[in-house]
């Protein structure tokens, strides 16, 4: 069971909270800073729905979780699993805060399992997932080494472990958001 303190990451983003809230929660296009994973859901965007962060093409999900909160413009809330990892779930939440004319940006995990993939995975990718974001919404794309590390995601996707296919992972049945071991094994 987890017992550290959340792992917090912070970005000031030269926007308004409403620019930031709809890149942050888009589902019409893959979210550049969430690994250009498009967010599938299974109802709207509120608690209960689950959700599952797909490859553009759809083939292959990352992540599965559970809504737990959505106050529009400041706070979006849900658990959080690899679907690569039998790690146990963690809480994902994102707060918006309006700030000297821009956004700071809060990205906080609770419960990260310590000593696991997962923790290790979000530790690391907390501080890239800020700064893509700030990016993006400045300048409309991330950059070029990001650019070039999701090409390389792209041609890489065939030797994804068989887990993480999306037929594995629906976002109707059981095992979509509670982090059962769908499928389990690998390729």
């Amino acid at each position: 069971m987890p017992d550290n303190a959340p792992a917090v990451f912070r970005v000031w983003i030269d926007a308004t909270p409403e620019t930031v809230w709809n890149e942050i929660t888009r589902t019409d296009a893959p979210i550049a800073a969430f690994f250009n994973n498009k967010m599938h859901l299974s109802g709207a965007l509120q608690p209960g729905s689950r959700l599952a962060m797909r490859t553009p093409n759809g083939k292959w999900t990352g992540v599965v979780g559970e809504i737990l909160e959505v106050v529009p413009h400041s706070r979006f809330a849900h658990t959080f699993k690899f679907t690569a990892y039998d790690d146990p779930e963690c809480t994902v939440i994102y707060e918006l805060e309006p700030l000297d004319g821009g956004t700071q940006f809060t990205l906080i995990v609770e419960d990260l399992p310590t000593g696991t993939k997962t923790g290790k995975n979000m530790s690391s990718g907390g501080t890239m997932i800020c700064n893509t974001l700030k990016r993006v919404v400045e300048t409309g794309r991330p950059s070029a080494g990001i650019r070039v590390l999701y090409a390389l995601f792209k041609v890489m996707g065939p030797l994804s472990p068989r887990r993480c296919a999306t037929e594995r992972w629906p976002l109707d049945g059981p095992r979509a958001a509670t982090g059962s071991k769908a499928g389990g094994g690998s390729r």
